[in-house]
């Protein structure tokens, strides 16, 4: 029988909720325990797939096809176990299950309410699956006291009866100010946050206390005592770089010897001996190389953490501090771009969606393929990019365009799934989820994955256009993978090029810091090869 531990936040937003869990939740896979880490937010989207990545952040797709909070990354990075459609819930799929249940007759012609209903339907995806973990992790998003956060609390306080005690744990996430003047810690609204939980029913077994100093004996004795909390599980959580580092310290505090406690399961030897390689090699790089990311995002770089985090992941086999370089796309369509592209050593091209800044990122395209400089394009828009910009280029064919970008072009070389015109479902129509691609034997991509059939996650819903394949083969543009099934194609290279590849799966997906992306690997192998001989 599963045990849960349930993560909340108080006092404000970008505690480190998502990395918290994930650091507990890779302690116990290092202790030989079988985990699974949960996601409920509070917003009434259904999801986060039609959110802005500027509000937002990333949104991750899992291999069965759900556009999850970007946390979701974060977890399968730690705990390297594929996260799924019930491991991202909101209040607007919640609200919606139950409404959708009404209007069924689901609940016999009786008064729909807040309390059992959605708090029942809360519990039931906290639940699901539970048989296949020994630990499920449940973070809630959003701040202990936010109006929409109430039926998650109340729904886990329910559960501490519902499973029993020894089956639940609550850790909660909380700052402790350190304020110059004063000279000192301050724990007054840790205490208050605390006080708020309280309130709702729900006593914390543990406090995880974010802070820029380390929290002193007497501190940690002043939270337990106004906190009502063990002393033992009071939680130093420092600021840390990478946040692989949080691993390690969070062993160091006891946060997993503690939770077992509660739960009364052996506190087994974990060996976290990678995780400390990893992260000595990150901290003491023996090289730096800069690769720019031409993206549509770039002021909020939570919108691209996945990629990011997969360009630490490969530099670490190399022993390599990876230095990125952020370009605004749109700037790219002002100015030259040997302005802004001049003695970086690889270039790369993020998905995205929409018009804004295409033309920059076919521009920072056309740079690399001229000046023979490492590129990799990925999700749909990265592949688009480097097909216009050699059938504009080279074919020759200057109205090549994508038809979300030009609806009137009358050279779609990029068009919808269906061919068809603008889909009038925008959350839908979508290739989302792990497809399986060939790889031609002869490709960079088969030299690089080492075999011939590969699974890569998607979300897009443009494709290629095939009426155009033969002449960009001919071209010298090769077809690199295409869709086992459908045929379609899912990337494209040029043998003439240094390293070019464009490939509308979205790799990044899949990098994890014990075992990064081969694609990225491969890319940063190329840009320190491309350093050494410039």
């Amino acid at each position: 029988m599963a045990r849960y531990v349930f993560v909340t936040g108080g006092v404000l937003s970008s505690l480190g909720k998502g990395i918290t869990a994930s650091s507990i939740g890779a302690i116990f896979k290092a202790q030989g325990y079988s985990v699974m880490i949960k996601k409920f937010d509070p917003y009434l989207n259904y999801n986060p797939g039609l959110m802005s990545p500027l509000q937002h952040g990333e949104v991750f797709v899992t291999e069965d096809g759900c556009e999850g909070d970007l946390d979701l990354g974060h977890y399968e990075r730690f705990i390297n176990e594929n996260t799924n459609k019930t491991c991202d819930q909101t209040s607007g799929f919640i609200y919606y299950n139950v409404i959708e249940k009404e209007r069924k007759g689901g609940f016999l012609g009786g008064t729909v309410q807040v309390i059992p209903h959605v708090t029942d339907e809360i519990k039931h995806s906290i639940l699901e699956a539970d048989s296949e973990y020994d630990i499920v992790i449940v973070e809630i998003g959003g701040t202990v006291g936010d109006i929409e956060g109430l039926p998650f609390l109340e729904a886990i306080r329910q559960l501490r009866f519902d499973v029993g005690d020894e089956r639940v744990a609550y850790v909660h996430v909380t700052p402790v100010f350190y304020m110059k003047a004063a000279g000192e810690l301050k724990t007054k609204p840790a205490q208050h946050s605390v006080q708020k939980l309280r309130e709702i029913g729900i006593s914390p077994d543990m406090l995880i206390c974010r802070s820029e100093l380390p929290l002193s004996d007497e501190i940690r004795r002043k939270l337990a005592l106004f906190c009502n909390v063990k002393k033992e599980a009071v939680m130093s959580a420092v600021d840390a770089a990478p946040l692989y580092q949080v691993v390690m310290n969070m062993y160091q505090e006891g946060a997993a010897k503690e939770l077992l406690a509660k739960f009364q399961m052996e506190n087994r030897p974990a060996d976290l001996s990678r995780w400390e390689k990893l992260v000595h090699t990150i901290k003491n790089p023996k090289q730096a190389i800069t690769i720019a990311i031409v993206g549509k995002y770039v002021d909020v770089r939570d919108a691209y953490i996945s990629l990011s985090e997969a360009m630490l992941h490969a530099g670490s086999v190399h022993h390599t501090k990876v230095e990125i370089k952020w370009i605004a796309a749109e700037n790219l369509e002002m100015k030259e771009p040997a302005e802004l592209l001049e003695g970086v050593h690889g270039i790369l091209i993020p998905g995205g969606f929409g018009e804004r800044g295409m033309q920059g990122k076919i521009n920072a395209t056309n740079y690399a393929r001229n000046n023979d400089i490492p590129y990799l394009g990925v999700g749909s828009l990265g592949m688009q990019c480097a097909i216009i910009e050699y059938a504009r280029s080279v074919l020759k064919i200057d109205d090549a365009n994508c038809v979300e970008v030009d609806p009137k072009t009358k050279e779609p070389i990029i068009t919808y799934i269906d061919g068809a015109g603008k889909p009038s479902n925008r959350a839908g129509e979508m290739r989302l989820g792990a497809h399986t691609e060939t790889l031609a034997a002869d490709s960079l991509l088969a030299r690089i994955y080492g075999k011939l059939e590969v699974t890569e996650r998607h979300r897009h819903r443009l494709e290629f256009n095939d009426h155009y394949r033969q002449r960009l083969i001919d071209a010298g543009m090769s077809i690199a993978a295409v869709d086992k099934y459908s045929g379609m194609v899912e990337a494209v290279e040029l043998a003439s090029h240094r390293w070019f590849i464009g490939c509308q799966f979205i790799p990044e997906y899949k990098s994890r810091p014990l075992a990064p992306h081969p694609i990225f690997v491969s890319f940063i192998a190329a840009a320190l090869e491309y350093n050494s001989n410039s």
